[in-house]
């Protein structure tokens, strides 16, 4: 006679402790990040020093050391943030001519992320307020960068101006013609054509630059960084040199519908 296998009573037993794994790592990759920022503003006080002497003597070499220095310092919080990067298009990029950058703008990172891929010395238009934070406003100083009080239109014309600047002395520029991050659910937020007069003015080609999710690093995460899958391409140059002046008045339009196709066609990479 076959003997009944015993039954066993399978008990689930709620863990008193939730995973917190994932937590454990946000916290971990905020810490780290913290402290390298802190160090290396310190250590960048003497080396800001030695650049401004280096600039004294050959503004040139300064520029480009700055951005040598920074971009290895951009780089190192992308790896602490576990940006996972697909980058498309960058032979786009010409390296023999100043251009006007324009690119849809969602999170603090779409900056450190693209600026130290740029091939030339690049300026940023930045808020006013950064002007204000210690030692980093002096090296965005020494790289060029401009800032742009949007509530004084005059000294929004001055920006303009000195942009302009900035391309006939063969340094690029690079703008985000929204005026803020987008915070809301619209791709893109209205573009301010006044930008544009910078390639207007000069001839020099504009090259879109779309970034897709990028705010999932950050912003989206109640502040907190987190890895993330980021897309940037870099759209074909839009020649701006001998245009009629309907077609300047185009340029605005033209270049949001490149960012907004190509920010589309991306988001399924992501």
């Amino acid at each position: 006679m076959e003997r009944e296998r015993p039954r066993y009573l399978r008990v689930s037993i709620p863990s008193r402790f939730p995973d917190t794994t994932g937590k454990v790592f946000v916290m971990i990759r905020f810490i780290i990040n913290l402290i390298f920022l802190i160090i290396f503003l310190v250590v960048s006080l003497p080396i800001q020093f030695v650049e401004w002497i280096i600039g004294k003597f050959n503004p040139d070499l300064k520029g480009r050391s700055s951005l040598a220095i920074v971009g290895w310092g951009f780089k190192v919080v992308t790896l602490i943030a576990g940006a996972k990067i697909t980058v498309i298009g960058e032979e786009n990029v010409p390296k023999d001519r100043p251009v006007l950058y324009i690119s849809n703008h969602r999170s603090y990172y779409d900056i450190i992320l693209t600026y130290y891929r740029v091939p030339r010395q690049t300026g940023y238009i930045a808020k006013d307020s950064m002007a204000h934070v210690p030692s980093f406003s002096r090296w965005m100083r020494y790289l060029h960068c401009l800032f742009l009080d949007r509530k004084d239109v005059k000294k929004g014309m001055q920006v303009i101006k000195d942009a302009i600047e900035l391309i006939n002395n063969g340094i690029s520029v690079h703008v985000c013609p929204e005026g803020t991050r987008n915070k809301t659910d619209e791709i893109l937020l209205p573009f301010h054509d006044g930008t544009f007069k910078i390639a207007e003015r000069t001839g020099c080609p504009i090259v879109p630059i779309t970034v897709n999710n990028t705010d999932a690093l950050y912003e989206k995460n109640n502040h907190r960084i987190k890895s993330a899958h980021v897309i940037i391409e870099y759209g074909k140059p839009i020649e701006t040199a001998g245009l009629s002046r309907e077609e300047k008045k185009k340029l605005s339009s033209m270049t949001r519908e490149v960012i907004m196709e190509t920010y589309l066609k991306n988001q399924a990479l992501v």
